[in-house]
């Protein structure tokens, strides 16, 4: 297993123990992260949000699989459980994610996975009626980023 194959697998290991510090040291610090809910995270923005998802995700398990790198890029297949906090359903979230590197570090990670399949676990009805919708994504997406602005604001990230 090559260097940046490793550091994907220790950052899994990481988030498999919900050990943000460690999350953060495989990140950049120019690093760019984007999912479905977090579409534009930046720099220090990106190990805050690991961090908030932590420390709120106290029964998070996961599982990865299919991690390949090369001197350039990666990718990985992940799994993650987790109870959504916002209304207390249980998720289970099929993630592909794609790496770039840098410095023997991450310095972009680009996470794919249906919103439409994640909505309808984590909001119920709501989800399963407007998970395809533009108009919930953008409003989940603006939830997540007051969320994490708040957390950034306290001083927690």
């Amino acid at each position: 297993m090559n260097a940046n194959a490793r550091l994907i697998e220790t950052l899994y290991e990481a988030l498999s123990r919900r050990d943000a510090s460690r999350m953060a040291a495989c990140y950049h610090p120019e690093v760019e992260f984007s999912d479905q809910v977090f579409p534009r995270l930046r720099g220090a923005e990106v190990p805050a949000m690991w961090k908030m998802l932590c420390e709120r995700g106290t029964d998070l398990r996961i599982e990865w699989n299919g991690v390949e790198a090369d001197a350039e890029s990666g990718r990985a297949h992940l799994e993650a459980w987790y109870t959504f906090g916002a209304s207390g359903r249980k998720v289970h979230n099929r993630i592909d994610a794609e790496f770039r590197f840098q410095d023997g570090r991450i310095i972009r990670q680009r996470d794919q996975f249906s919103f439409w399949r994640w909505s309808r676990q984590a909001l119920g009805p709501p989800g399963w009626l407007l998970g395809w919708s533009p108009a919930l994504r953008r409003r989940v997406r603006a939830q997540a980023a007051v969320g994490l602005a708040r957390f950034l604001r306290t001083g927690a990230g």
